[in-house]
């Protein structure tokens, strides 16, 4: 008899945001009466937990996806038009992808070939590399040698030290860094003064102040348009987003 006004009770409280059950209001009995109920209908439908999960990680991701357009809107112009971030890809694409990276990030080099093959196949894709070294020193050592050979040798040469950084699996010390440079031809007595500068310095500070506004704090992450990315993303996947933002 307990159960015809119990079970339901109970299912109605589990499938809805919020139900007016004043405890309260019960008796000693009826609450122990509810709790045994509700302890019994648990155990015997285990997956009512999952369902109720399932609502809240929904219910989580649509509001983090609503919060991070926001982000979004509100930072347009130093995510898209910083002045200072190397651009790649096709300059006049009418897709824009952000990268926030760091050279020791294994996703990050995973990541790398998804986006090159993206950018390949595409065609019509503009790329915007954001340095975001968190990964301890070396990371950091690489982002200011990378950021110093944008400023030092213009943006050719910072791809082709992006480029051998992201391929790149060994200690990244910093005689290794003049190796990788000297195959390009790079004066790195002049990148190695420029490292430690205050203009290296502010623009990685930028960026790393950016993406805390962004609550970014792993990597990769990407922002394609006004949708925030974040974490690794296989080829297929990027496209088929890159094909619902052109609708």
């Amino acid at each position: 008899m307990k159960s015809t006004w119990i079970a339901p009770l109970l299912a109605a409280t589990l499938a809805l945001p919020a139900v007016a059950l004043d405890l309260d209001a019960m008796t000693a009995e009826e609450r122990a009466l509810f709790r045994d109920e509700v302890r019994s209908y648990l155990l015997d439908n285990p997956e009512i937990i999952m369902q109720a999960v399932e609502v809240l990680q929904a219910r989580e991701a649509q509001e983090q996806e609503q919060a991070d357009l926001t982000l979004v809107s509100d930072n347009a112009a130093e995510i898209f038009d910083d002045g200072y971030s190397w651009v790649g890809g096709n300059p006049d694409g009418d897709i824009v992808l952000v990268e926030f990276l760091d050279y020791r990030c294994g996703y990050c080099k995973r990541a790398h070939n998804e986006v090159a093959q993206l950018l390949e196949s595409d065609g019509n894709i503009k790329l915007i590399v954001k340095e975001f070294p968190i990964l301890g020193e070396q990371s950091v050592l690489a982002s200011r040698f990378a950021v110093a050979t944008k400023q030092i040798a213009g943006a050719e040469s910072y791809h082709a030290m992006h480029e051998a950084l992201m391929s790149y699996n060994g200690d990244l010390s910093l005689p290794a860094l003049r190796r990788l440079a000297s195959t390009f031809g790079l004066d790195t007595d002049a990148i190695e003064a420029r490292m430690d500068s205050d203009k290296v310095t502010q623009e990685i500070a930028a960026t790393r102040a950016l993406a805390q506004r962004l609550a970014i704090s792993g990597t990769p992450t990407f922002v394609m348009h006004d949708e925030m990315l974040r974490g690794y993303l296989p080829f297929d996947q990027m496209q088929a987003l890159v094909a619902e933002k052109r609708g």
